[in-house]
């Protein structure tokens, strides 16, 4: 068997999920694999009675998973929401994961996503050979999920254009796929359910219907509450991707995770982490998961071309690339703060020197 890239949530941590199953003793909704207590267990770690030791897989509120993991036991689909960056695909993949045991009922929104995509399509060598039938069609991720009662995954909802995103109106409140061509139709299974992201940030967003809107129960996705907090994240994910992808280095100190994690929340939110100086933010989001692109970019330097140590100069490019998004206004927001910011601050030489370097 060939070595993939990235393997889906439930073969990644298909040993948690077992164990858990083993020691998962309470009422687990219909074809839920765990009970609603164990997917929470699953996201968010912790020890089992046996001793074993779950990784948590969202570091954050604890609060915001159980209202998702309940909500995903009703009849209401879930919309994990929030500025690009926030865990939100992620944290779509391992709920689908430990609930259904399958994460791979996906469709990705772009704006040139059809219906038929949504919905279903046609074999039409077939449908040109015998005409409309069900040997003929084609099921979309979402009309499996209802026929097996799995979660389906819509990614970047906002993406797709109105018209497209209206048809999940019907899916949703009646719980049925009308085909038409058929004088048919699919009815859900008890365990299907839908979670769909979405986030306001990028261009070319098409805000939802407040049909659509009404079918879902919204689960705002904040950025991490604090740098520490941060900082766990960017190292457990550089950690694990490090690992996955083999890349030849040594794991990036802890220091040089804060100083990314420190200029990335400065220039969000517009102020110096002791508060004396104002800053101009950038056009770019500067999101938990930039952070972790920058430090995994800086790895692959330092393994491929460095002592496989990493150093300022190996963050200073995927610095560079994660703030500089506009040639003109985004350059000028960087330069200033390297002059103010970077250049004056204790043990930030090194990396003030690479960055000019490059500029």
């Amino acid at each position: 068997m060939s070595l993939v890239i990235r393997q889906h949530a439930e073969t990644q941590f298909a040993e948690e999920l077992e164990e858990l199953q083993k020691s998962d003793a309470r009422q687990r909704p219909p074809n839920w694999v765990l009970s609603p207590w164990a997917v929470t267990v699953y996201l968010l770690g912790g020890q089992l009675d046996n001793g074993f030791e779950v990784t948590p897989k969202y570091i954050g509120n604890r609060r915001l998973m159980e209202i998702a993991v309940a909500t995903l036991a009703t009849d209401r689909a879930l919309l994990l929401y929030g500025v690009p960056g926030t865990a939100k695909s992620w944290v779509s993949e391992h709920l689908a994961a430990a609930v259904s045991g399958d994460s791979t009922m996906l469709i990705q929104g772009t704006a040139g996503i059809s219906e038929e995509q949504l919905r279903y399509g046609w074999n039409y060598a077939m449908l040109l050979a015998k005409g409309p039938s069900h040997d003929a069609l084609t099921s979309s991720p979402l009309m499996r999920a209802m026929e097996l009662g799995k979660i389906a995954r819509v990614e970047e909802l906002t993406r797709i254009p109105s018209d497209v995103q209206d048809t999940l109106i019907t899916i949703l409140s009646e719980k049925t796929l009308p085909i038409p061509e058929l004088n048919s139709e699919v009815q859900a299974v008890r365990g299907f359910n839908v979670i769909a992201t979405a986030n306001n940030r990028d261009k070319g967003v098409n805000e939802l219907s407040s049909a659509l809107k009404r079918r879902f129960n919204t689960v705002i996705l904040p950025l991490p509450a604090t740098e520490d907090e941060e900082v766990t994240i960017v190292q457990k994910r550089v950690a694990e991707l490090g690992r996955a992808l083999e890349l030849p280095a040594e794991p990036p100190a802890l220091k040089e995770i804060r100083r990314v994690v420190q200029i990335f929340r400065e220039l969000r939110s517009g102020l110096t982490d002791d508060g004396k100086t104002k800053l101009k933010s950038p056009t770019s989001t500067l999101s938990t998961a930039e952070a972790i692109s920058v430090m995994n970019s800086g790895m692959a330097l330092a393994g491929h071309f460095g002592d496989g140590a990493l150093k300022a100069a190996d963050l200073a490019s995927g610095l560079l690339g994660a703030v500089v998004k506009d040639p003109v206004q985004d350059a000028i927001v960087w330069r200033e703060y390297l002059e103010t910011v970077v250049k004056e601050r204790d043990g930030w030489r090194d990396l003030y020197r690479a960055c000019r370097e490059l500029d």
